[in-house]
């Protein structure tokens, strides 16, 4: 029975690169964050070793995915299966490509209530890691991974944080005066047609990071 495996990686150790792109009409820019997803053939952090093969095959799949017009989504923080949660979602895989031994990717943040937190957090200063999330089988000898699957990368705070960043923001704003009432908002998609609204997010939300000393 295959494993459900995750990976953390910081948003130094993944070389992560945030970038604004314009598309289409309006002033709002989408962000993409691009790096490592996944590192191949070194012993990591849960002293597992990925096959630069494994990695391969892995991201051959997923990229299929993507251009069979597959949403391959992802989520703030991630939860301790292989389920994605709708609610959580927060962007979505664009693209993966391998440099090296290292599975490399692109994702785009999404204008969800999440991927609202996010862009406000990065756009902010704050560094987000990522983290994939997939299956496989482990070796109990050497720690080597087989069968292994990729099916998503979710964002992350730095793994040494006592508390995820993006839970603790979300908390905050849903328990605030006008948070529930913002994150309704944007669930039912004003966050892109009322500048206003996206303000006093954007407001509500930096509050909370300055709060919490992010």
């Amino acid at each position: 029975m295959a494993l459900y495996l995750r990976e953390n990686l910081t948003f130094d150790k993944a070389g992560m690169i945030v970038e604004s792109v314009k598309e289409g009409d309006g002033d709002l820019k989408t962000l993409y964050m691009k790096g490592i997803f996944i590192q191949g053939g070194v012993k990591n952090a849960n002293e597992r070793i990925y096959p630069v093969h494994e990695i391969e095959n892995a991201v051959e799949t997923l990229n299929k995915q993507v251009s069979e017009g597959y949403s391959v989504l992802g989520e703030v923080d991630h939860p301790d299966d292989l389920k994605i949660n709708l609610d959580r979602v927060s962007h979505m895989i664009t693209s993966m490509w391998m440099d090296g031994p290292n599975g490399i990717g692109k994702l785009k943040i999404l204008p969800t209530p999440m991927g609202q937190l996010v862009r406000t957090m990065l756009e902010s200063g704050v560094k987000l890691g990522v983290s994939s999330r997939g299956s496989g089988n482990v070796n109990d000898m050497d720690g080597k991974v087989s069968d292994f699957e990729i099916i998503t990368v979710d964002i992350v705070a730095q793994p040494s944080a006592p508390n995820a960043y993006p839970k603790a923001i979300y908390e905050g704003v849903l328990n605030s005066k006008t948070g529930y009432k913002l994150l309704q908002a944007m669930k039912e998609g004003d966050i892109l047609t009322e500048q206003a609204l996206q303000r006093r997010a954007q407001k509500e939300i930096l509050k909370l990071i300055e709060e919490l000393k992010i």
